[in-house]
């Protein structure tokens, strides 16, 4: 079979591609092999897909974030900043050609879906809507969802969809990053019909996003300014610091020391920096003082200070940035965040108890809240795998038979007294 991209010119009519590529698809999936039948970044994508477990009759995208959990969330997201930039560029286009304006968070949630009113319409009864996770893992081969997981731009026509219900669509998209960490922000994309079948609006969709880029450049950084620090520390135990866009892998140690005086900003004495961090009681102040002059050296003398020890520049975290989010009530926005247990190989006493408070916290709020989706989540990742609260909390929205199977079997090591643990891994 002839390769569908080698049957048209370059200037063929993007309808006329359009449907040779579907005829193409068509023949592959009734014969079952073909020489050459679809380009690779589908075909890759369609083999995550069905690893994923995707399937191709799915009649439409979950929605994740609703009313004030997506308000919330996009309030704060980076890509609030460049909404105006792209309405600018994409509005105009996107109502006119009868398309529509998606953007889209690193996890494929997709926060603003704009453009002509007829085409939303449609898009919404496959839930292409703010809010949906468009993730490639759960709704397949789709533009969104495959630019955030390959981190390119990337072109879907029709049937190179791997859900039969978004076959009629063509998309295009591209990823954004933040300008000095190299942070993947999301994917800002244009979904339509056959007029998007054209090399050109990949290419006018890669600009969009370098053009978000270079706006968000020239932007004050929303967190980190003049040497501002900004710390991740969830699900790792190696912390990673963004100070004035250099990033740095920090030791565990190193990274203890910084957590802790960024809860603390007055400032924390010698000795109370020593029982936060070690409950060996023998450790002595020296060994103290030494880490405290190697993190000096990684940060500067102008940004860790003594007497107290502090931080002399503003801190923020991804712990800050959860419980801000569960403050407000916008459990799924914090959840987005949690990427595990702070620092979870820390043994530092004050650590701990800061890693018990943050995860009962984020346990509380997905009990509470109730949704089925974020709850199997939770059990699914490797904090999670164990809890047996949260299995119950699952099984009473979902009570399929694996999950029943697996609540009976931790309600049966809790019953023998198992010595594993059951609860929930800090």
């Amino acid at each position: 079979m002839t390769d569908p991209w080698l049957a048209l010119e370059p200037g063929a009519d993007p309808a006329e591609r359009v449907r040779t590529i579907r005829s193409a698809h068509e023949r592959f999936t009734a014969a079952g092999t073909v020489a050459r039948p679809v380009r690779s970044v589908v075909a890759e994508s369609w083999r995550r897909s069905a690893r994923a477990r995707v399937s191709p009759e799915d009649t439409g995208a979950s929605v994740e974030l609703t009313s004030g959990d997506l308000g919330a969330y996009r309030s704060e997201h980076p890509l609030s900043r460049v909404m105006p930039l792209f309405r600018e560029l994409v509005g105009g286009f996107a109502k006119d050609g009868e398309h529509l304006l998606a953007v889209c968070d690193a996890h494929g949630r997709l926060l603003w879906v704009e453009g002509h009113p007829a085409t939303r319409l449609r898009a919404g009864r496959m839930n292409f809507v703010p809010g949906a996770r468009w993730a490639e893992s759960a709704m397949g081969t789709n533009a969104p969802g495959t630019a955030v997981a390959v981190d390119r731009p990337v072109q879907v026509f029709a049937t190179e969809h791997f859900v039969r219900r978004v076959q009629p669509w063509t998309c295009a998209a591209a990823p954004v990053h933040d300008p000095r960490s190299g942070r993947l922000l999301g994917a800002v994309d244009i979904t339509g019909g056959d007029g998007l079948a054209h090399p050109h609006s990949l290419a006018f969709v890669g600009a969009v996003a370098r053009a978000a880029e270079s706006q968000l450049a020239l932007l004050d950084p929303p967190v980190a300014t003049d040497g501002a620090l900004e710390l991740t520390a969830l699900g790792r135990d190696e912390g990673l610091l963004v100070v004035g866009g250099r990033k740095l892998r920090l030791s565990r140690r190193h990274t203890e020391i910084v957590v802790l005086l960024a809860r603390h900003p007055e400032g924390m004495s010698g000795d109370e920096l020593l029982c936060a961090l070690y409950a060996d009681e023998s450790v002595t102040p020296v060994t103290l003082r030494a880490e405290l002059a190697r993190l000096r050296q990684v940060l500067g003398t102008e940004v860790l200070r003594s007497r107290p020890y502090r931080l002399a520049v503003p801190v923020t975290s991804d712990v800050d940035v959860v419980e801000r989010r569960l403050g407000c009530g916008a459990v799924t926005a914090a959840v987005s965040v949690y990427a595990g247990p702070l620092l979870p190989g820390s043994q530092a006493p004050e650590v701990v108890r800061l890693r018990r408070r943050l995860t009962d916290q984020v346990r509380a709020a997905l009990i509470a809240r109730g949704d089925p989706d974020l709850l199997s989540d939770w059990v699914h990742a490797p904090w999670g795998e164990d809890d047996v609260e949260v299995w119950r909390a699952l099984a009473v929205v979902r009570p399929t038979a694996p999950v029943v199977a697996r609540l009976r079997a931790l309600d049966t090591e809790l019953t023998a007294g198992s010595t594993s643990p059951v609860r929930h891994r800090l």
